[in-house]
């Protein structure tokens, strides 16, 4: 999508703005407007999957173990998209355009020009973008909340959502389990992050 938007066509303008809007838009918004899509009953994904023949009964996303996690994870993948493309839109704008002219010049392919030139080029802008959706991940709460509140138990909760069940929603109503929860998360965000720069600074001195 980065590589997309990046070049130069008629109605780069208005693509970069639709782009945007899933971003812009309210995380809960845009979560509730997938509860619709997935509902078993009149939900655009059946409908769509059985007009293509693809299914002779409604799919239950939102209640089958093997599909919520999957569908949850579209949702944030598409919630996503817009601040991670315009990251690697920055890293492909910063690359100069002499590099490409010189790997031309040595007859070097538009594969190699890519894989030599735009990749190793692209990593502040891959790190940047890896270590903010790694946090993300860790810390979203609106679309498991919303997309998995119908579910008894935990099995398909993060330590957020865990959190808020076991402060608000738990028989215990233990709040003090839910804040150490809370420390928890940030302590596992931070080896997450810390081993991610590592392997990346790591890549970086064999390269």
């Amino acid at each position: 999508m980065a590589q997309f938007i990046a070049k130069e066509f008629r109605g780069r303008a208005f693509v970069r703005l639709a782009l945007i809007v899933p971003w812009a838009a309210s995380v809960v918004i845009t979560a509730k407007t997938f509860v619709l899509i997935y509902n078993y009953y009149y939900g655009t994904a059946n409908l769509v999957l059985s007009t293509l023949g693809l299914i002779d009964e409604p799919v239950d996303f939102l209640g089958s173990d093997t599909l919520i996690l999957p569908s949850m994870i579209v949702v944030g993948v598409f919630v996503s998209i817009p601040f991670t493309a315009y990251v690697f839109v920055a890293g492909l704008n910063s690359i100069p355009r002499e590099l490409y002219e010189a790997a031309q010049l040595d007859g070097a392919r538009p594969w190699q020009a890519y894989r030599l030139i735009t990749l190793p080029m692209l990593r502040p802008a891959l790190m940047v973008a890896s270590v903010l959706n790694i946090i993300n991940v860790f810390n979203s709460f609106p679309i498991i909340w919303s997309l998995n509140d119908r579910n008894p138990g935990f099995s398909h909760d993060t330590t957020i959502t865990f959190m808020d069940k076991l402060a608000f929603k738990s028989a215990e109503k233990d709040v003090g389990m839910s804040a150490a929860t809370g420390v928890f998360n940030v302590l596992l965000i931070l080896v997450v992050v810390a081993v991610y720069l590592r392997v990346v600074h790591w890549k970086e001195e064999t390269a």
